[in-house]
């Protein structure tokens, strides 16, 4: 069974920081572009970051830009994604996703495999 599991959410102040995780089992990464895309309360999910498969090619949100980093570690099968400089508007469910694809893409649409999601939360 193909299965993205995320994890390494969690509360924290605003300024703080976090990484997670995302972690494949059933299949390698290898070939896969990941993104992590998040869902605010009462929002519709948007992207925030990709990856492509080898991960030397990264695409950010601009909301995000300077203060997240994507990378991954093909021989762990896990891509993370560091968050700094967190502010409260970054609260969100965090899904990473996969797509067979060498290209990091931004639309959700053209990702195949979700995880559960991790949910963060920034607040004082």
């Amino acid at each position: 069974q193909l299965q993205l599991v995320e994890s390494g959410g969690g509360s924290v102040q605003p300024g703080g920081s976090l990484r997670l995780s995302c972690a494949a089992s059933g299949f390698t990464l290898d070939y896969y572009a990941i993104g992590w895309l998040r869902q605010a309360p009462g929002k519709e999910r948007e992207f925030v970051v990709a990856i492509n498969w080898n991960g030397d090619s990264t695409y950010y949100a601009d909301s995000v830009k300077g203060r997240f980093t994507i990378s991954r570690n093909n021989a762990k099968n896990t891509v993370y994604l560091q968050m700094n400089s967190l502010k409260p508007e970054d609260t969100a469910v965090y899904y990473c996703a996969a797509v067979r694809s060498a290209i990091a893409t931004e639309h959700q649409y053209d990702y195949n495999y979700w995880g559960q999601g991790t949910q963060v939360t920034v607040s004082s």
